[in-house]
């Protein structure tokens, strides 16, 4: 919990969002673009960081490792599933 305080922290679950956000596009089978992918995984890791660290009190935030995607991959497929139920089907994942 006290590393997701630091600038580090903060930093480092920006990262790990980033990769999640890939790792979700994956999951989901969404079509989006990459880079709207990549923010909303940098909000789900943001999210599931949060909530791991301080709501769960599991996980730590110490840097990019296994434990950390794990964690920010599922906050940004919590994130996506929230955005296609906000925006609809026709927001996140369309067929081209």
């Amino acid at each position: 919990m006290e590393g997701f305080d630091t600038a580090m922290g903060w930093f480092a679950w920006i990262i790990v969002g980033a990769i999640a956000g890939f790792l979700a596009n994956l999951v989901t089978g969404s079509r989006e673009r990459v880079l709207w992918m990549i923010v909303l995984g940098i909000v789900g890791g943001l999210v599931g960081g949060w909530v791991a660290t301080n709501v769960l009190k599991i996980g730590s935030v110490d840097g990019i490792n296994p434990e950390s995607i794990g964690i920010a991959t599922i906050g940004a497929i919590a994130i996506i599933i929230v955005a296609r139920f906000a925006g609809g089907s026709r927001r996140l994942g369309r067929s081209r």
